[in-house]
């Protein structure tokens, strides 16, 4: 941008020095740019002028006339209130201040032309209007507080104190406008905007400020919604090919007899759909001289563990090892066990590395995996240590990636020359829109297809007053050699209260359920207490658990077939389906059961709903994104997603499809952006590329 856009909003008419200092320490605003970027937060229709005389209700209304008379009116008490008559030639209205008086009645003239907006009341045979907001229709700035389609902008306490309301911001933003607007750089080559029909990039900040009409803010907004997107993607499709091309990796061009083997003679079920195209896609993708970067994601029990065994197969059908990471010693001794059962069958070895191993069993995991007697590592972060060394690593497997660090998940990397094939495998159905942010430069499966025979489970939701009815149910289910799990939320501003009441929760459970043994897992406990918690659970020397957390997600125990979730209302949904995930791995019917509170808000009720209605993860995951928003979904806030100023993720999916072909058309056909048209983008992304280069990826 020019350099007028550097400028300190100190030197902007109307603000000055202490404003100034207000508009950074409140808004973050230094500059002349900062205050363009700041957008309303909404807009106000005064365009439309009634007319006195055609008032027939309390509703909000523009009117232009004139005042003919103004009068300060004591009470008997003293206190004092200005009234004025207004006109517009159809009728009388009268206006009343209550506050503000002195500096009112200087600045109002008898016969000056005004617009007013305002809630008028019916009082007697005459309307009042008190407090109207006031604009000047002759004065230099225009007539932007009426008359138009009106922005608010965000403010504060502080700022309104200074005279920055929403008539104040209206005041600088006009200015702005006025003085450096013609300047405003075009960012888009011309080729971009006539194919996607986009405002040119001045206008559109005219018109997102002070719009002309709805069609035109509309207009406006797609834009500058466009360029939010096309500029993080582009930034995807540039990293993308970079990767491409720097992490290269062997390619695995031969499949041979362990994974034909297994495939012929020891699948344990026939494949899905699913399964079998993703597979393919793997299969491709490790074909490849170039480093494979794909996510899998699936619902619970939708198989990514099998396909991710195959993968390991094609590894070693190369002569290369694999390794499998995951967040929890229970989840790696999980894995551990089910691909140990299949590994053996082929002759393969397999070695577990956790914390708290004894020495000699990580010592033989150690050598096996130097000397390659080892075909596949599963463990926790315990994998990324400095004494773990792979003979001939091809293939890093990382389970819910989104629990590990980039640091940790790329000094795995680090332990294979040239870089190891990366699958990345989630549980945690993630909407389109979100994951092509997440994970845009990553390529996506989707195992949208469970295992045939496998029965849905079956949510309930029940108040207070069927709990002993709830209990009776759970009693038959264990009686009939069942477990169950009984989750209470955990949220950080009343953590001890809601530690407090699973306590109590595990007391009154265990007083109804005397004859079974029930155990209780929490944060607060060591990890290693909890472990052994989980294991006698795991091991059916618990009958139910009770927990504050989330259970681990990913925990296998086919034999728990009911999960109770105390205030259901309180998780989030994707949560309440993780969470439903549980129970459901064995032959017999499963139930989740959502126990609700006595005040239930909207969001609350319409969750409970959902988790009524739909097993579906994935659509579980689109609801919750357009319900809660992208900041907010399975807490990623931390997890890479871009803030955008404009753009949602949740509402404007269309306009993401657009930029992102857009973006990485671009890229493929002018990867350096050297062709003179693509000048305004070049420029802009050096500049702004910055604000991306922390976001974190899978890579």
């Amino acid at each position: 941008m020019e350099p007028l856009w550097a400028k300190d909003i100190t030197y902007l008419k109307r603000v000055g020095p202490q404003r100034a200092k207000a508009l950074q320490q409140e808004c973050g605003i230094y500059t002349y740019e900062d205050l363009l970027y700041y957008f309303p937060r909404k807009y106000v229709d005064r365009s439309r002028v009634s007319r006195i005389r055609d008032i027939r209700d309390e509703s909000y209304v523009t009117l232009v006339g004139k005042i003919t008379h103004i009068e300060l009116v004591r009470s008997r008490k003293g206190r004092g209130r200005l009234v004025a008559d207004f006109t517009d030639g159809t009728g009388f209205l009268e206006l009343n201040w209550f506050q503000g008086i002195k500096w009112i009645q200087k600045s109002l003239k008898v016969g000056e032309e005004i617009a007013i907006f305002g809630k008028p009341s019916r009082y007697g045979s005459k309307w009042q209007l008190s407090h109207p907001e006031i604009d000047r229709l002759r004065q230099e700035e225009g007539a932007k507080h009426t008359l138009n389609i009106v922005p608010f902008y965000p403010s504060t306490e502080k700022l309104s104190r200074l005279g920055l309301d929403a008539r104040g911001f209206r005041a600088i933003m006009y200015h702005l406008l006025e003085e450096a607007g013609r300047l405003i750089p075009e960012n888009l080559s011309p080729a971009i905007r006539s194919h996607y029909r986009l405002m040119d990039r001045p206008e559109a900040m005219r018109q997102i400020h002070f719009p002309d009409s709805y069609r035109h803010l509309q207009a406006a907004q797609r834009r500058l919604k466009f360029e939010e997107f096309f500029f993080f993607q582009l930034m995807l499709a540039r990293r993308r090919t970079n990767t491409r091309i720097h992490h290269r990796s062997h390619p695995f061009t031969h499949i041979g007899r362990y994974f034909n083997d297994f495939f012929a003679h020891h699948l344990p079920f026939e494949l899905t759909k699913a399964q079998k195209r993703v597979l393919k896609e793997i299969r491709k993708d490790l074909s490849q001289p170039v480093q494979m970067n794909r996510l899998v994601q699936g619902d619970v029990g939708s198989g990514k563990t099998m396909v991710a065994f195959m993968s390991m197969l094609m590894a070693k059908d190369n002569g290369f090892q694999s390794a499998l990471m995951a967040p929890t010693a229970i989840l790696a001794e999980q894995h551990y066990k089910k691909i140990s059962r299949h590994a053996q069958k082929l002759g393969m070895q397999v070695g577990l590395l956790v914390g708290g191993q004894k020495k000699a069993d990580r010592s033989e995991v150690l050598e096996g995996l130097q000397n390659g007697q080892l075909d596949i590592a599963i463990g926790t972060h315990a994998l990324i240590e400095e004494p773990v060394q792979f003979q001939r690593l091809g293939l890093v497997v990382v389970d819910e990636q989104h629990k590990f660090g980039v640091m940790q998940r790329a000094r795995l990397f680090q332990k294979a020359d040239p870089f190891p094939h990366n699958l990345i495998m989630t549980a945690t159905p993630i909407p389109r829109t979100l994951a092509m942010t997440l994970y845009g430069d990553v390529d996506v499966s989707v195992i949208d297809e469970l295992p045939p025979g496998r029965k849905p489970i079956k949510t309930l939701v029940f108040g207070e007053s069927k709990r002993l009815e709830v209990f009776g149910f759970i009693r038959k289910e264990l009686q009939a050699g069942r477990q169950a799990y009984v989750v209470y939320p955990l949220v950080e501003e009343s953590e001890k209260l809601d530690l407090l009441a699973a306590v109590k929760g595990h007391e009154l459970l265990e007083k109804h359920f005397h004859d079974f043994r029930v155990g209780i897992v929490h944060g607060k406990m060591q990890p290693d207490a909890k472990e052994f918690e989980m294991q006698r659970f795991i091991n059916r020397e618990t009958h139910i658990l009770v927990s504050t957390t989330v259970i681990e997600v990913g925990v296998d125990v086919p034999n728990a077939n009911i999960i109770l979730i105390e205030n259901a209302e309180r998780f989030g949904l994707s949560q309440l389906h993780q969470l439903r995930g549980r129970v459901g791995r064995g032959q017999q019917q499963a139930y989740c059961i959502l126990m609700k509170g006595y005040k239930l808000s909207q969001d609350g009720k319409k969750r409970l709903t959902a988790m009524r209605e739909t097993t579906d993860g994935f659509k579980i995951a689109e609801y919750d994104l357009q319900l809660r928003g992208p900041g907010d979904f399975l807490g990623t806030r931390q997890s890479g997603i871009p803030q955008f100023q404009l753009a949602n993720l949740a509402e404007d999916q269309g306009i993401l499809l657009e930029a992102r072909q857009a973006a990485f058309d671009l890229n493929e056909a002018d990867p350096r952006l050297n062709l003179p048209e693509n000048q305004p983008i070049r420029s802009f992304y050096r500049r702004y590329g910055k604000r991306y280069a922390g976001i974190s990826t899978v890579a």
